[in-house]
């Protein structure tokens, strides 16, 4: 039976910030006390990283017996909506939309419209404040006939969502393979076409430029790659990132500085940025 590398953390005093640590070392999902990752080496390097920084956590390193883990921890999962987009896992589509804690009211578009996605080991089910707040900065805006690229696409939400939006195509794109695996099949879910989807690392990709770039990755990478992402904007284009925190905006904005943020959105400690390229 396979088993997933994880780490156990006991008595965290802010789960926010040690999640935000732990996506650097590619995190593949959470469960409560428990921080999956896609190897054994990624946990390691991950645990070593935590004592650094964190000598007070009580953390063990553990392999966990798949026995289907992710469906269960996932089955509670609901509806969220954000503006006039709900997202949903195909069980809670029908009669039990749940709005999200914070309620969002878009100018983009307002035309209701639900986005079914099937969880999988990843972010993007719309759960995580970053993805709110990304689901939100799209409605701010009229994307309708623009092109767009979804950086990390993960299940592909922000993809299928521009495209409901009125987005006249979408690259989404990611470096994990089960990534787009996930996305493909969120794709079909929900009957979406003009979305390519492309197995890649975008900051070496071949693939030219757009009216708008999402990017919801990490604050360390979103740093060490600013250049690039904004070069995938077209002049006067748009960015909208997130993924990182209020003790990373300053970083942020100054690797962003030859763009301008127009727009900015916080949950709790995570921060969204729409820029001006």
């Amino acid at each position: 039976m396979r088993t997933w590398p994880a780490l156990e953390i006991q008595q965290a005093d802010d789960d926010e910030l040690i999640q935000a640590f732990l996506i650097d070392f590619n995190l593949a999902a959470i469960e409560r006390s428990r921080f999956f990752f896609h190897s054994g080496d990624d946990r390691d390097r991950a645990a070593a990283a935590l004592s650094g920084h964190f000598p007070h956590l009580d953390v063990q390193s553990i392999e966990v017996p798949d026995e289907d883990w992710a469906a269960r921890s996932q089955a509670s999962l609901r509806a969220i909506t954000v503006g006039s987009l709900t997202v949903a896992p195909p069980w809670d589509v029908e009669g039990r939309l749940t709005p999200a804690p914070t309620a969002y009211v878009g100018t983009g578009f307002s035309q209701p419209s639900t986005i079914v996605i099937q969880p999988s080991m990843g972010f993007g089910t719309g759960h995580h404040a970053t993805t709110r707040l990304c689901l939100a900065a799209l409605q701010e805006i009229d994307v309708r006939g623009r092109s767009v690229i979804d950086v990390g696409t993960g299940s592909g939400v922000l993809a299928i969502a521009a495209r409901r939006l009125g987005a006249r195509g979408v690259l989404a794109i990611d470096d994990d393979p089960d990534a787009i695996a996930a996305a493909e099949a969120n794709v079909a879910l929900n009957h979406e076409s003009r979305i390519a989807l492309d197995i890649g690392d975008f900051r070496f990709a071949k693939i030219g430029q757009f009216d708008l770039v999402t990017a919801n990755l990490t604050g360390t990478l979103l740093i060490a790659s600013a250049e690039r992402l904004a070069s995938l904007a077209i002049p006067d284009g748009r960015l909208i990132l997130s993924g990182f925190m209020v003790h990373e905006e300053r970083d942020v904005v100054r690797a962003f500085e030859g763009s301008t943020v127009e727009w900015r959105g916080q949950e709790d400690e995570w921060v969204c940025f729409r820029l001006t390229a």
